[in-house]
């Protein structure tokens, strides 16, 4: 997700409109909020900024999935045909650069074993706790240097196996 010049980062939790609003007005910046995925991977690749920052999350479904999983609200089933989903959208499109989770210590059970366990694992440099644009700002000044994202096949057909209690969170 993204052209080779822009860093992309999917701000994501509940104040996520707020800190993408305080940090567009950045001349290195371009920031925009509600896209779906797609449409942001398309936005992102086109940028001529440093950086692109939306809530645009090509995994949101697969999450959904997997919270629901293990909460007995929903099947393996429809995680499978969720992460089957994003591994052919993903093809098309890719991963943000970075996920910058904000309040982290906030989050209540299994979506905080979601961002700080299952999508750390995969690729922990790529997953970031901030708390306000501030901080995010101080973030985008230091970004980690790290392997970037696996390619989706290799790590999302293992998410169903990612049991949240034997998942170290990173945070």
């Amino acid at each position: 997700m993204g052209s080779p010049t822009a860093t992309v980062l999917s701000i994501v939790g509940e104040r996520a409109d707020s800190v993408i609003r305080e940090l567009a007005p950045l001349p290195n910046v371009s920031a925009f909020a509600g896209a779906d995925a797609a449409d942001a991977s398309e936005r992102s690749a086109r940028a001529t900024a440093t950086y692109v920052v939306h809530d645009a999350d090509p995994l949101r479904h697969v999450a959904a999935a997997w919270v629901e999983f293990y909460d007995d609200r929903s099947t393996l089933g429809v995680l499978e045909l969720e992460i089957a989903e994003a591994v052919r959208a993903l093809g098309e499109g890719g991963m943000p650069d970075y996920y910058v989770v904000l309040h982290p210590e906030s989050i209540e059970g299994t979506w905080r074993h979601w961002w700080l366990g299952v999508l750390a694992a995969a690729a922990p440099t790529r997953v970031l706790p901030a708390e306000d644009a501030a901080s995010v700002r101080r973030l985008m000044r230091r970004l980690p240097a790290g392997r970037p994202w696996p390619e989706p096949t290799a790590w999302l057909r293992d998410v169903p196996y990612a049991i949240p209690d034997r998942i170290g969170l990173t945070a």
